[in-house]
């Protein structure tokens, strides 16, 4: 069990009338929600997260005596401590209701210390997993102690990543590149997706063919796939292979030769866990895990729905799918009423990881009658998007079972057999609730009725060409399903990870997949070949089992950093000597000239990627973006070149002669030449082909796919 220590404060004489009780949230959504539940009495202010933390400017880690932080009032932050300080001196009783996690349990944790001496109110601790008028008003009721050992966890982490960070930084500037930054997360999830790029690039696609017949039952045609050839499932590898077959068979006579039918049980899914939540948001509606987790927040602190405010689901950070009974009753209530042919005669129960921490629940909503229909008046449209799949997820999680059935049918027709299936939904179960179900998935293919024996017409044969797809990407679905099998990171991690190294331009976002930059690349093959002991997935999931382990009170957090960082500090010291510096290796001379002072222009890597830079500098600092291509615009002489939109500076392609010609692009021009208009090529991204290159040119039909590259793609 984890130690708590009681606050050493005692309740000071009662003012005369009401008494006042000031609460201490984080955000000021939060706390104009909270206000409102709690009324008169009680003032609810906002602490805007961290108010005492390490100062940036220094390690401010005392390494010979147990590692002990130097904590600082965070710049900028002060004036917020000094009013939160005046509010607790007039209060009778202080509660911190920070958020319930290790980072919410260390901000209390700084703002008891900074209120000691301030008050003479005592200081307690409340938490709760949903913002609704009952949980705020129980929490309130039932104040309790700092968890000490969730304080340790949380100083563990942040201590050690202090370390890493602030040894590997300096490496990398005197290395590589002035401003440069390493992190302990972020450098193993950018290892894994310069792994996966390398598996991209080194993958050779091999062609192969499929072919689909359509047969005749009278007027009716049926298409079906080849499944066997004499027996055995069919290689064709060039199309001389599928013109054998036809050629073959194309005189036989097809008959039914089997039929049957599957019937099938779909079980619902688990509610969400931070995790799945940012994987279906990412899959389904196209969401970032930062946007999602933005929208989260958001639906959690409170929308006005109406007259009242209210939170509309609980905590979104967690990897528990455990759900209260309270909430469980409140469900199978609006099932038994809406759907009860669908209301299983138990609750459904999901198994909680091995690797979970239960202190929160599922994300679910805090209100089963607040279905989708009924607040999408009051949210914006990205907010309801994100509220019906955790509405949608959680119902169906305490509904029956779906069953569908499948026919599958068999033709023969010489030594071929082709086969073709249809499926439908016998009982919707728990999709009643999922308005997101296509029509595609209640019934795929629809196949006249077929008899054992019956003899059909062959009407033609089809066939078609493919190639092999290599590993993809990964997104921001994939990288978080990958980090959290691993064991990389906790929930509240996967999408500052992601921001992060996209901040850092060590990865760029390409049709939403993730693709590492030439400098995350250097960085990464620095990172992992100087210090393969700590820039590796293992290391990073043994942190967070020793974490836990502290914060369950089973370890000393100053015991992780003496086994660790006597060895990392000396490896930095020795490669500070031995590590051979990268600087300006990657500058090229480009045939560009400066348009000020007439001398070549460079190519060199920045902090945000390759720009062209005067090689008079610093007599001259003329920079520009890279051009990438001819303009096509006919009768411009203006060259392509990478741009930002403001605000949110998604990048895009456009014209050097901006306004007067006004051509962009979405798409990243290629050196490739399109060998059929001679206009540029262009990346593109769809789940048919994968990646491939595409003309930029609208009237030219050009598209390459095959491994097998052009004379002038190899340029």
């Amino acid at each position: 069990m984890a130690k708590t220590t009681k606050s050493s404060k005692t309740s000071k004489t009662a003012k005369k009338g009401k008494r006042t009780t000031l609460v201490v949230v984080e955000s000021p959504a939060k706390a104009k929600t909270i206000e409102k539940y709690l009324g008169s009495g009680y003032i609810v202010r906002a602490s805007m997260g961290h108010l005492i933390d390490l100062p940036k400017s220094r390690l401010a880690i005392d390494v010979d005596n147990d590692f002990q932080p130097e904590y600082i009032t965070v710049r900028g932050r002060a004036a917020i401590l000094k009013d939160l300080q005046k509010e607790a001196k007039k209060a009778d009783v202080v509660l911190l209701a920070s958020d319930n996690d290790r980072e919410g349990e260390a901000i209390a944790w700084h703002l008891r210390n900074a209120f000691t001496g301030k008050t003479d109110a005592p200081v307690s601790r409340i938490v709760f997993n949903e913002i609704t008028p009952v949980a705020i008003k129980e929490a309130v009721k039932h104040p309790q102690d700092i968890v000490e050992d969730r304080v340790d966890a949380q100083k563990a982490r942040r201590v050690l990543d202090r370390l890493v960070g602030y040894n590997l930084s300096p490496l990398l500037w005197k290395k590589v590149k002035n401003g440069l930054s390493a992190g302990r997360v972020q450098s193993v999830a950018l290892r894994l997706i310069c792994e996966r790029e390398k598996e991209v690039e080194d993958f050779i696609p091999e062609e192969y063919w499929t072919l689909e017949a359509e047969f005749l039952k009278g007027k009716t045609k049926i298409a079906a796939q080849l499944f066997q050839y004499k027996g055995k499932k069919p290689e064709l590898k060039c199309d001389a292979d599928v013109r054998k077959i036809i050629e073959e068979i194309k005189s036989s006579d097809p008959v039914v030769t089997d039929i049957k039918t599957q019937e099938r049980t779909l079980k619902p899914k688990a509610p969400f866990t931070t995790s799945k939540l940012q994987q279906a948001a990412a899959n389904r509606l196209g969401f970032t895990s930062k946007k999602t987790m933005q929208l989260a927040q958001q639906l959690y602190e409170g929308v006005n729905i109406g007259s009242s405010r209210v939170g509309l689901i609980t905590y979104m950070r967690t990897d528990s799918v455990r759900i209260s009974q309270t909430a469980l009753a409140d469900v199978r209530e609006w099932i038994g009423k809406e759907f009860p042919d669908q209301l299983p005669e138990a609750a459904v129960e999901y198994a909680v990881g091995a690797k979970a921490q239960d202190a929160h629940e599922a994300i679910r909503p805090t209100y089963t009658k607040y279905t989708p229909d009924y607040v999408k008046n009051y949210l914006t449209r990205d907010q309801l998007r994100l509220y019906t799949i955790i509405w949608e997820a959680f119902v169906s999680s305490q509904m029956k079972a779906a069953k569908s059935s499948t026919t599958s049918f068999d033709i023969t027709a010489g030594d071929a057999l082709f086969r073709v299936t249809a499926s439908k939904l016998t009982e919707k179960g728990f999709y009643s609730v999922i308005k997101l179900l296509s029509s595609k998935e209640e019934i795929s293919g629809t196949v006249p009725s077929l008899k054992m024996g019956e003899k059909l017409a062959a009407s033609s044969f089809t066939p078609e060409q493919h190639f092999t797809q290599g590993p993809a990407r990964y997104t921001d679905a994939t990288i978080v399903k990958m980090l959290e099998e691993k064991g990389i990171g906790r929930p509240s991690t996967y999408a500052p990870i992601i921001s992060v190294l996209l901040e850092r331009y060590y990865v760029n976002r390409s049709n939403k997949q993730l693709v590492p930059t030439p400098l995350g690349r250097m960085i990464n093959e620095i990172l992992v070949e100087s210090f393969p002991e700590v820039i590796n997935e293992n290391f990073t999931a043994q942190v967070e089992n020793q974490l836990d382990a502290v914060e369950e009170g089973k370890f000393r957090w100053p015991d992780m950093m003496k086994g660790f960082y006597d060895p990392f500090k000396n490896r930095v010291d020795e490669l500070m000597g031995s590590l051979e510096s990268v600087k300006g290796t990657m500058d090229e001379v480009s045939d560009k000239t400066c348009e000020l002072c007439g001398k070549p222009m460079l190519k060199k890597l920045g902090r945000f990627g390759y720009f062209l830079a005067c090689s008079g500098f610093p007599a001259c600092h003329n920079t520009r973006s890279i051009p990438l291509a001819k303009c096509p615009r006919p009768g411009c002489d203006g060259e392509i070149v990478a741009r930002k939109t403001k605000g949110k500076g998604k990048e895009f392609f456009g014209c050097t002669n901006y306004p007067k010609c006004d051509f962009i692009t979405h798409f990243k021009p290629l050196a490739a030449v399109c060998p059929k208009c001679g206009q540029f090529m262009v990346e593109k991204f769809d789940k048919k082909h994968g990646s491939f290159k595409s003309c930029i040119n609208p009237d030219c039909n050009y598209l390459h796919t095959a491994d097998e590259e052009t004379e002038e793609d190899a340029e």
